[in-house]
C-alpha cells in the first residue's frame, strides 16, 4: 500500500493540498530536521548539510514519482466528460481529493480483485490440482508439514488425500470470503462517493472554501458508513471488533468567524490521515489472504534451476583453466567456429547470392546474347541444310516456303527410302547426307535444351540462397517472437494485439453483466448489493477507461468513447438507457470489438 496519497494529473495547479496530502509521508524528514534542530551549532558540518540535502532529494524524488498518474474515471461533477475535461485546470480543491479518494479506493479493489483471480480458479479445480497447490505451492514450509501430516496419517491407516482436499477447500473458500467481504464494503464505499458526488455537486463546483465545506460533510458522511461498514465485517471474521476509526472533519461554515486557512489546512491532512487509516486497514485484513507471491508459488522450480545452475557451475569450474584443465576454452573455442561456420552458411553466402543475382543480372547478359547466337546459326544452318537437301532430292523449287517440320518430315521419307539398301546408299545416294541432316538437328535440340536448362538454374539460385538461409531466419523470427512477448507480457488489456483485444472485450462484458446484477438488485429493492454492484461496475469501467484510452485516441474515436463511458458511470442515469449504452460499445467503436469480428 502507498504511504502517502498520489496526486492526480492535474495537481500540478494545486500546490498547497498537494503538500498537505504528503505531510505524512515527509515524517521521516520532519524528524531528521528537529533532530538537527536540538544539535549544537556546527558551523562547519558538511556531512549534516550533505545527509539534510540528500534526504530532501530523496522525498522529492519520491514524491514526483508517485504523481505521475494515468486518468482514470472522470467524476460526475458536470454534465458531460468533455467540460469536465476542459476545466479540470480551473477545480477547486475539493476536485483533487475527492480523485485521490477514489485512487485509493480503485487501487485496493485492484489487488484485492487480482487475488480473487487467483483463488477463484483454486476452488473450481480438480482434486489433483487442489493436492498439487497444498503440497508444492505454498512454500517450503508447508511443503514440509504436508509432507509430515501426510506420512502421519498414512501410519494411522488415515486417508491423506481427503485430508488435503478439505484443507484446500477450507483454505480456499475462507480467503475468497474474506477478499469478498472487503471487495463489497470497499465497492460501496466508491458508490457512495460517486452517488454523494452527483447529489452535491453543485455545492462542490462553488468557490474553494465553499467547496471544501460542502466536502467535508460529505466525507463525514461516507467515512462513518465504511466504519461501520468495515467494524461489523471485522467482527462476522475475527469475533472482535475493528480497531479502524476514521478522524471527524470539521464542519465549521463558510461565513463562520471560525472558518480560517489554518482549518481547512488541518482537515484536509485529516482527510489523507484517514486514508492512510484506510490503506492499513485493509493492507492488514488481507495480509493473509491475497495472492502468494510468485516466489513461494513457484518455488519448487526456482529450487530445481538454482540446484541445476549450482551443479552445472560446479561442473564448468571443474573443467575451466581454474582447475588446471582446457576443456571450457577448447568448448568455447569450438562453439565459435560453429557460430562463425553457421553464420557464414546459413546468412553472409545466402545474402550475398541473392545480392549478385538481384544486381548482377545485367552482366550476364552478354553471354546469354552470345548462346542465343550460337542456337539461331545452328537453325539457320539446319534449314539451309534441308532446303538443299529437299530441292536435290524431289527436284523442287518450293521448298523455301515449307516449314521446318515440312521440311524435315520430306527427308526422313528418303531416309526411309534410302535405308532399304544401306550399303549402295551409302556410297551413292544420299544416306550419309540425311544421317548428318539429323545429327545437325540432335545438336540444334541438345542447345536449345541447354539454354533452357541454364535459365531454369539461374532462376533458381534466389530460391536455392534463400532456403540456406531460412535456419537463421527461423532463430532470428524466434528471438523476435521472444522479445515482443516479454516487451508486452505486463501491458494487459492496454497492450496491443489480439490478446490485449480479447481482455477488452471481456471487461466490457464484464460491465454488461454486472450491470444486468445492478438491475435485478433494484428490481428486489436489494439496496445495499445494488450499492456493491453499483461500485464493482464502476472498478469495470475505470479498467476499461484506462485500457482503451490510447487506442482510442489513436482511432479518433476517444471523444465518443469518453462520453458514453462518462454516462454509464453517472449515478442519474437509468439502467435501461446504460444497457442501451453498452450494446452502442460493442458495435460502435473498433478498439472494443471483439477479435474474431475485427
Amino acid at each position: 500500500m502507498a504511504t502517502s496519497p498520489p496526486r492526480s494529473p492535474n495537481s500540478g495547479d494545486r500546490p498547497e493540498a498537494a503538500n498537505l496530502a504528503l505531510a505524512a509521508g515527509a515524517a521521516p524528514a520532519r524528524g531528521w530536521s528537529s533532530l538537527v534542530a536540538r544539535l549544537p551549532p556546527l558551523s562547519n558540518s558538511i556531512l549534516l548539510a550533505a545527509v539534510s540535502g540528500f534526504l530532501g532529494r530523496l522525498y522529492a524524488g519520491r514524491r514526483r514519482r508517485r504523481h505521475r498518474r494515468r486518468p482514470a474515471l472522470p467524476l460526475p461533477i458536470y454534465g458531460d466528460a468533455g467540460s469536465s475535461a476542459r476545466i479540470a485546470n480551473e477545480m477547486p480543491k475539493a476536485f483533487a481529493i475527492l480523485e485521490d479518494i477514489v485512487q485509493h479506493t480503485l487501487s485496493n479493489l485492484h489487488s484485492i480483485e487480482k487475488s480473487l483471480l487467483y483463488w477463484k480458479p483454486k476452488a473450481e479445480g480438480s482434486n489433483s490440482h487442489k493436492m498439487y497447490f497444498m503440497i508444492f505451492e505454498r512454500g517450503p514450509r508447508a511443503f514440509v508439514e504436508t509432507t509430515r501430516e501426510t506420512l502421519t496419517r498414512l501410519r494411522s491407516n488415515g486417508s491423506p488425500s481427503k485430508y488435503l482436499l478439505n484443507s484446500a477447500s477450507d483454505m480456499v473458500s475462507t480467503k475468497i470470503a474474506v477478499l469478498t467481504s472487503m471487495q463489497n464494503r470497499l465497492a460501496a464505499f466508491l458508490a457512495e462517493v460517486y452517488s454523494e458526488v452527483d447529489n452535491c455537486r453543485r455545492g462542490l463546483t462553488e468557490s474553494s472554501d465553499k467547496s471544501l465545506h460542502t466536502l467535508f460533510v460529505l466525507l463525514n458522511t461516507i467515512f462513518s458508513k465504511l466504519e461501520v461498514s468495515l467494524r461489523n465485517a471485522s467482527e462476522g471474521q475475527n469475533g472482535n471488533s475493528s480497531q479502524l476509526i476514521f478522524e471527524k472533519l470539521p464542519e465549521v461554515d463558510v461565513e463562520s468567524p471560525q472558518w480560517t486557512e489554518a482549518l481547512s489546512r488541518d482537515a484536509i491532512t485529516l482527510v489523507y490521515q484517514n486514508l492512510q487509516k484506510l490503506d492499513n486497514f485493509v493492507s492488514s485484513h488481507l495480509s493473509s489472504h491475497k495472492k502468494p507471491r510468485n516466489m513461494t508459488i513457484y518455488w519448487l522450480p526456482y529450487t530445481c534451476g538454482a540446484i541445476g545452475l549450482s551443479a552445472c557451475s560446479l561442473w564448468l569450474l571443474r573443467h575451466s583453466s581454474l582447475m588446471g584443465s582446457s576443456d571450457l576454452d577448447n568448448w568455447i573455442q569450438d562453439a565459435k567456429e560453429s557460430v562463425v561456420g553457421f553464420w557464414d552458411e546459413h546468412v553472409e553466402k545466402p545474402v550475398i547470392s541473392i545480392r549478385d543475382e538481384l544486381f548482377e543480372t545485367f552482366k550476364r547478359t552478354d553471354k546469354r546474347v552470345m548462346e542465343k547466337e550460337e542456337v539461331q546459326l545452328t537453325e539457320e544452318s539446319l534449314h539451309r541444310m534441308l532446303i538443299s537437301f529437299v530441292e536435290e532430292t524431289s527436284k523442287q523449287r518450293t521448298a523455301k516456303d515449307a516449314s521446318p517440320q515440312e521440311l524435315m518430315e520430306i527427308v526422313m521419307k528418303q531416309y526411309e527410302k534410302e535405308s532399304m539398301n544401306p550399303i549402295k546408299n551409302m556410297w551413292s545416294g544420299e544416306l550419309a547426307r540425311a544421317m548428318l541432316i539429323q545429327v545437325q538437328k540432335l545438336k540444334l535440340d541438345l542447345q536449345e535444351a541447354m539454354l533452357e536448362l541454364d535459365q531454369i538454374l539461374k532462376a533458381n539460385e534466389i530460391n536455392f540462397a534463400i532456403l540456406a538461409a531460412l535456419p537463421a531466419f527461423g532463430l532470428s523470427l524466434l528471438l523476435l517472437l521472444v522479445v515482443r512477448a516479454w516487451a508486452m507480457h505486463d501491458q494487459g488489456a492496454e497492450g496491443r494485439g489480439r490478446i490485449a483485444q480479447q481482455q477488452r472485450w471481456k471487461l466490457l462484458i464484464a460491465a454488461e453483466r454486472r450491470l444486468k446484477e445492478f438491475e435485478k438488485c433494484m428490481i428486489n429493492e436489494m439496496e445495499d448489493e445494488a450499492c456493491c454492484t453499483f461500485g464493482l461496475i464502476l472498478y469495470t469501467l475505470d479498467r476499461l477507461y484506462k485500457a482503451v484510452e490510447l487506442h482510442a485516441k489513436k482511432t479518433d474515436e476517444w471523444s465518443g468513447l469518453r462520453d458514453d463511458m462518462f454516462n454509464l458511470a453517472k449515478p442519474n442515469v437509468g439502467v435501461a438507457d446504460k444497457l442501451a449504452v453498452l450494446q452502442g460499445l460493442k458495435w460502435n467503436y473498433t478498439c472494443l470489438r471483439r477479435p474474431s469480428l475485427s
